[in-house]
């Protein structure tokens, strides 16, 4: 089909939108529906252990299939396997075992990282060099419209469970990927993304030192997030505090809304002009660390009086939220300014490879953590890898 880049690079965003809505309902649907069935928080963090295992293998093997055949078909791939996924959760309850459950998240991991690596890379191909104060804001935009859809798909997930069984929102979810797919099929064009070299698959791990550290502190960046808040904050809400399923998917949802949000407008929040980006990155980082430790004195400080413990619990959740957000946006830029223009998938799926094993590292310990000691082991081990998150920092530039 005979569109501009641009146009391409908004049907990939469309469907990435599509597709992080559904996401995001289905995790909350996943964490709510087995913690009702009963299943313990290490339980449930293991059935996300395929999910963010083979986000690390596809955002490294998917740069490099992009770069190969294009970014119109990492994506058609990954609304197809998305559907897979959540077909394989509409058998009898009695299937649903912990094995079954894993393999449908691999699935969906890897379905999802196709999808973020193709929408990430395609704005490369879109922005000239020269242009860097648009490439930040655009790279915001995507990032934080992505992630207050995600958070949408949080509410989703607590209310289609409530509303229409776990069956039902399943069946719910695959129509708006499966809406996804057509449009992506008769839409999008052959060559974005692809690069004008056959790029070797020895060629998958970057050579560039500045990248290779930014992929560190991203790594820890994101572990330091779901440490405490994928499985850990959730069952907490629901066995600590008595909330409902659809309360705690509502509060998740406005966090990550608001999140996104941040994310959105980072740019009018962070540059500067007598100031480096990587300057700015370390800043906001060691604000964030700031942030994580001053909620575990408050949080220590009354540690007798649990209604105030809940209270400073949700205010510092928000602040840690809207800190976070602006490190990401500051991240996801700098990969982009950073890749190689006519290898962009190759560089962005690496760094989103240290990005997912972020995330696998950090859901793991959010359910080991929680099911030990508590929400406060999880805090603390967010606050070392956030100490860690701005010593690798001050290293990229």
């Amino acid at each position: 089909m005979n569109t501009s880049p641009i146009q391409q690079y908004g049907v990939i965003t469309a469907n990435y939108w599509a597709f992080t809505l559904s996401d995001g309902a289905l995790r909350m649907l996943v964490v709510l529906y087995f913690y009702q069935l009963g299943y313990a928080p290490l339980a449930i963090a293991m059935l996300f252990l395929f999910y963010e295992f083979f986000g690390v293998v596809t955002n490294l093997v998917g740069g490099w299939l992009g770069a190969r055949i294009g970014l119109n078909r990492t994506m058609q791939i990954g609304m197809a396997l998305q559907l897979i996924a959540l077909a394989m959760l509409l058998v009898d309850k009695s299937w649903l075992s912990v094995p079954w459950v894993m393999a449908a998240q691999a699935l969906s991991g890897i379905a999802k990282d196709l999808n973020k690596m193709s929408a990430k890379s395609a704005i490369k191909t879109v922005v000239s060099d020269a242009q860097q104060g648009r490439l930040y804001r655009w790279i915001a935009l995507l990032t934080g419209s992505k992630n207050a859809l995600k958070g949408a798909g949080y509410f989703a997930g607590g209310a289609l469970l409530s509303l229409l069984g776990f069956s039902g929102a399943v069946i719910a979810l695959m129509a708006v990927v499966g809406a996804g797919f057509i449009l992506s099929a008769l839409l999008l064009g052959e060559d974005l993304g692809r690069s004008k070299f056959k790029p070797k698959f020895r060629q998958l791990f970057s050579k560039n030192a500045a990248l290779n550290r930014l992929a560190a502190a991203r790594m820890l960046l994101f572990a330091s997030r779901d440490v405490w808040f994928v499985v850990a904050l959730p069952v907490f809400f629901i066995s600590e505090l008595g909330w409902q399923h659809t309360e705690v998917g509502s509060f998740m949802a406005l966090w990550i809304i608001g999140y996104g949000v941040v994310q959105s407008i980072a740019p009018r929040l962070s540059r500067h002009a007598s100031v480096s980006v990587f300057q700015q990155a370390t800043a906001f980082s060691a604000l964030l660390t700031l942030t994580t430790a001053l909620l575990i004195a408050v949080w220590l400080l009354f540690a007798t009086t649990q209604s105030v413990q809940n209270i400073v619990l949700v205010v510092g959740l928000l602040c840690f939220g809207a800190v976070f957000a602006v490190n990401s946006s500051l991240h996801s830029y700098l990969v982009v300014k950073l890749a190689d223009r006519d290898a962009v998938s190759l560089d962005v799926g690496f760094y989103y490879m240290a990005n997912a094993m972020g995330r696998l590292i950090g859901t793991v310990l959010s359910g080991w953590l929680y099911q030990q000691s508590g929400l406060l082991a999880c805090l603390v081990s967010a606050l070392l890898m956030q100490i860690a998150t701005w010593w690798v920092t001050r290293k990229i530039a």
